[in-house]
């Protein structure tokens, strides 16, 4: 004689699905800095240079634009601000327009 086994039944033996749960950790990455680099060049005075710095880059003293000036002029460039995209941006567009021989926008 047969028998039917009822789905319950049957189900029994077998192994109840877990469903993986969703990890609820968020993984932030920052955004990443950018550098703004003044480049040498034969036209700009050390005078002007430096007043530019002071002029645009934020908390800029006299004593680090013209060591940052005499960085340009001695090795050809130097990196006088890394921070957020926007304000690089800004800056970087401010010293162009005032004269000043500007590498590309790096990330930093």
């Amino acid at each position: 004689m047969l028998t039917r086994l009822s789905a319950a039944v049957y189900g029994m033996g077998t192994a109840p699905t877990v469903t993986p749960e969703r990890s609820s950790q968020t993984i932030s990455k920052p955004y990443p800095n950018y550098k703004v680099i003044v480049l040498n060049d034969d036209f700009n005075t050390f005078q002007h240079v430096a007043e530019c710095l002071m002029k645009y880059i934020p908390n800029m003293t006299s004593d680090r634009a013209w060591d940052l000036t005499n960085q340009i002029h001695y090795e050809g460039q130097a990196i006088v601000w890394v921070g957020p995209q926007e304000p690089a941006e800004l800056y970087h567009q401010q010293l162009r327009r005032a004269g000043l021989t500007m590498a590309p926008l790096e990330a930093a």
